[in-house]
């Protein structure tokens, strides 16, 4: 009984796969959608774009999924982990940098009187449908209730654990932020009610306060950046690398933060035009959905990648993301932290340099 169970188990298993592997063919080519249009450059061929000196990341073999799939090489995860929501301030003053890591890539920061969030998400799955998808697995660090009012927002790409229409519809309908993100996904915003600014990879846009006005001179609260980084973008398949992906510096007068989004090494020549645009207060770097290696390699760095990524962008204090909320990979769920926690260790890096706290944690950045 348990043996016929499992191979129509495998046997759909498999079907699956094979249907994500081929979705560009198998996909109905009306799901496909042009989300830009402008100039070729060295990376958008007039039709999608890709990381400069890769026209296109290897495609995904299914047997090299479900094969240690059924072979129980997935690390442990629970059905739900434990989460104790905080309640920040409404805004924080003088030199203070605030940041509480919400979960996945949501990060809130406060400083300079403005609050700005990276990659919010606040739904219970990372997927097209809200009743079904990847399954969060802790809760969000801060309720969406206690959210103080957000000014700033960035979304870095447009996968659906990195832009979440329905969080950012909640957000721009209570806060109308300025949300910044690169060419193409304002398209997909637009579509929604959303309104955004898009840039190419060494755009900016500069933010200011929502007391400025025509009677009011300002200078900028907060200047916005938009990087290159090493990743991909689909929503639906056939529209693989309509959009551009990005990472972002953020410059204010209380120093300037660095949000990698989702990102591989490549080449690493992304990460030194990064750290040209520093100096950074505050590295937000992601460090999991890495295993397998030579299947997730291209898109998401390892533990020791990050570390790596940190020494080079330097910055005086380092938060570990995209780890323990939703099960995007094969590692356990704390292990892309504590790898990150013994690789640090071993090379010396200062406790407090590169951290690893719980959805909901709060800590101040120094500013010296």
């Amino acid at each position: 009984m348990i043996r016929p169970l499992l191979k129509w188990l495998g046997t759909i298993v498999l079907f699956v796969l094979v249907a994500l592997s081929f979705a560009p063919t198998l996909v109905p080519p009306f799901l496909d959608r042009i989300y830009y249009a402008g100039p070729v450059s060295d990376h958008f061929d007039g039709h999608r774009f890709f990381n400069p000196g890769m026209r296109e990341p290897p495609r995904l073999d299914p047997s090299r999924f479900l094969n240690r799939w059924l072979r129980g090489e997935r690390g442990h995860w629970p059905e739900s982990a434990p989460v104790t929501p905080t309640v920040p301030p409404p805004a924080v003053a003088g030199a203070e940098m605030r940041v509480t890591w919400v979960g996945h890539s949501t990060v809130l920061v406060q400083v300079n009187s403005i609050n700005i969030l990276t990659d919010p998400i606040w739904s219970d799955n990372a997927s097209p449908f809200s009743f079904i998808g990847i399954r969060r697995v802790r809760a969000p660090g801060i309720r969406f209730e206690d959210l103080p009012r957000i000014d700033l927002v960035v979304v870095s790409h447009n996968h659906y654990d990195h832009m979440d229409l329905p969080t950012l519809k909640r957000l721009w309908e209570r806060d109308r932020p300025t949300i910044v993100t690169s060419l193409g996904n304002d398209a997909i915003l637009r579509g929604e009610g959303i309104e955004s600014v898009a840039r190419d990879w060494g755009g900016r846009v500069s933010v200011y306060s929502r007391e400025c006005g025509p009677a009011v001179r300002c200078v900028p609260s907060a200047q916005v950046f938009v990087l290159r980084n090493h990743h991909w973008s689909s929503r639906w398949g056939t529209d693989r690398n309509r959009a551009l992906w990005s990472a972002f510096s953020i410059r204010t007068p209380q120093g300037n933060i660095f949000f990698a989004g989702d990102t591989g090494w490549g080449d690493g020549s992304w990460l030194r035009e990064a750290a040209r645009a520093g100096p950074y207060r505050l590295a937000i770097i992601p460090i999991g959905a890495y295993l397998p290696r030579d299947v997730m390699q291209n898109s998401h760095v390892d533990p020791q990648e990050a570390l790596a990524m940190y020494r080079v962008l330097a910055p005086r204090m380092a938060l570990a993301v995209h780890w323990g909320t939703f099960r995007l990979s094969f590692e356990a769920m704390d292990q892309p932290a504590g790898e990150l926690r013994a690789l640090a260790a071993r090379q010396g890096l200062p406790q407090g340099r590169f951290i690893t706290p719980v959805p909901g944690q709060s800590f101040s950045v120094p500013a010296r």
